[in-house]
């Protein structure tokens, strides 16, 4: 398995490619539900495009050394979104589909706590791997080797608000 390296510059791109491959299909939804944390500037992006609401849905379940330990699936007991209510249609985002857990098990807590609100929820990434259980309804780039993406953001991961305090001080010197 190879790992894939994603910059800003790309990763900006791909979630533009995302855009316009769902205004393409002439789907129309009310409301963008993110799979937080990876799906949160995925969404952002789109919400802002789109003009729609963006909900946020907290999840977790990778940890471990660099963060590349897949344990269970952990969901937040609620949705963070203005409004009482979801759309009919709703555009599930995520950053990307691995193994599918995370998109299958955030569709079935959303129909299940908004059953009588939400008609459809379509399914949108920037990248599919084959070795997911399912496939989004909308991806920019499917990857048959299924990959270790390594995204721009990652790097404040290993970052401590010290060590950024401290390169502040280096400049201002």
């Amino acid at each position: 398995m190879r790992d894939l390296h994603i910059g800003w510059s790309e990763y900006h791109q791909k979630i533009e490619q995302l855009a316009v491959q769902i205004y393409q299909s002439n789907w129309h939804f009310d409301q963008i539900v993110c799979i937080a944390k990876g799906g949160l500037r995925v969404g952002d992006i789109l919400a802002r495009i789109y003009d729609r609401p963006l909900g946020i849905l907290s999840t977790a379940s990778y940890g471990g050394a660099n963060g590349q330990h897949r344990g269970s699936l952990k969901i937040a007991r609620h949705l963070t979104a203005i409004g009482e209510t979801l759309g009919p249609h709703v555009l599930l985002v995520d950053d990307l589909v691995d193994t599918g857990i995370s998109l299958k098990e955030t569709q079935s807590w959303l129909n299940s706590h908004y059953e009588n609100q939400i008609q459809e929820i379509r399914t949108a990434v920037l990248w599919y791997k084959a070795c997911s259980e399912i496939q989004p309804d909308y991806y920019v780039d499917y990857l048959t080797d299924n990959p270790w993406i390594h995204q721009p953001f990652e790097g404040y991961e290993q970052l401590t608000p010290e060590q950024l305090a401290q390169s502040y001080e280096t400049i201002a010197s």
